[in-house]
């Protein structure tokens, strides 16, 4: 007899369990939902932005609100030096000068009062400056060749023996020294001028036309101003103040001056393009924020770069020989004024004129 659980029913289906079907209905739902979840973190896989790195911190200058301090500063350092550029003069080099210049060394060892008052009892209109041990540059009005080796004799008679192989005479008239003036200060204002009018052409694109253009001219140029005016009072106080060789005004001073005015300038171009090109980019910024960002922008490279260069002539000038000392302390004052004017005085300056002749 066969067992009633292995009859069916007409009309009933053979199904599975609902416990079977639960677990086929999990897995395709699993199977369905698997490639829905896939796609989710990829999405947010996609959208996920990193946070970028918080940008260093830099500690905020205002230059241009302390101007009025730095323009001080200037003019207390530039003044006495022009005091003394119109009370005395300069201590002008035998190219300058013109007269005959002596170069003499005594084995004998003599004081510099014994050369000085040997000179002045021979009323020749002389000077006598220090150049080494035991050597001398003394400097007359203009002498013939005999009257230069009545000189030498009289030297030798009143102090003492000269080292024949450490004599030297220089002569040099007074025509050629006029035109070596002239030369450098037409050499100076031609400078000057092209620096005015090509930097006034450079910068004509900045908002506000060729007037905007002769504004950066104009505080370039008198930067360029201030630092020759610091750098010939600083010599003319060296020279007739203090009257230190060091101090003469020769050719190799004013070939200082002019690689002076380039160094400044340059450096002044540096921070003025600097301005231009945040001008074009900050445009919500005022003109004077424009001009601080900038400063504080190109004021470290400025610094650093003048820094290596001041190294340099340091150097030259504790180490070099006599005659390049004046020319290497001449390009260290005006390198490091060149620097200062830059950062400081040029800049501001712009802000000022800004402020006195506002472009519209």
């Amino acid at each position: 007899m066969s067992d009633p659980s292995d009859e069916t029913t007409p009309g009933r289906l053979v199904t599975e369990t609902p416990e079977a079907e639960a677990e086929v209905e999990e897995e395709e739902q699993e199977e369905e939902e698997q490639p829905g979840a896939a796609a989710h973190e990829e999405l947010v896989a996609a959208a996920r932005v990193e946070t970028p790195p918080a940008p260093p911190r830099v500690r905020k200058i205002d230059f241009v609100s302390r101007r009025n301090w730095y323009f001080l500063f200037s003019l207390l350092i530039i003044i006495p030096g022009i005091y003394f550029m119109v009370h005395s003069g300069f201590a002008l080099g035998i190219d300058f000068a013109g007269g005959t210049e002596f170069t003499v060394r005594f084995p004998n060892h003599p004081t510099g009062a014994q050369v000085e008052n040997a000179v002045a009892a021979e009323n020749i209109g002389g000077t006598v400056i220090p150049a080494g041990p035991d050597t001398y540059i003394i400097r007359t009005r203009p002498m013939s060749t005999a009257q230069q080796t009545q000189e030498i004799k009289d030297l030798t008679a009143r102090v003492g023996p000269i080292d024949a192989g450490a004599l030297n005479v220089l002569e040099v008239g007074g025509t050629i020294a006029g035109e070596t003036i002239r030369s450098a200060l037409l050499s100076v204002v031609v400078a000057a001028i092209a620096i005015l009018g090509l930097l006034t052409f450079w910068f004509r694109n900045v908002p506000g036309g060729i007037r905007a253009g002769f504004q950066f001219g104009g505080s370039a140029l008198a930067a360029l101003l201030h630092d020759v005016f610091l750098l010939t009072g600083v010599f003319a106080i060296l020279g007739t103040g203090l009257h230190l060789r060091i101090g003469e005004i020769n050719s190799l001073f004013v070939t200082a001056v002019l690689t002076v005015v380039g160094f400044s300038v340059h450096d002044t171009i540096v921070v003025f393009d600097r301005i231009r090109e945040n001008l074009r980019v900050s445009q919500r910024l005022s003109f004077e924020q424009v001009v601080n960002l900038s400063i504080m922008q190109t004021a470290v490279r400025s610094i650093i770069t003048s820094f290596t260069v001041v190294l340099v002539l340091v150097a030259i000038l504790v180490a070099g020989g006599d005659s390049l000392k004046g020319f290497a302390l001449a390009l260290l004052i005006g390198i490091v004024s060149g620097t200062y004017s830059s950062i400081f005085n040029a800049a501001p300056l712009l802000v000022v004129w800004r402020r006195l002749q506002p472009l519209r």
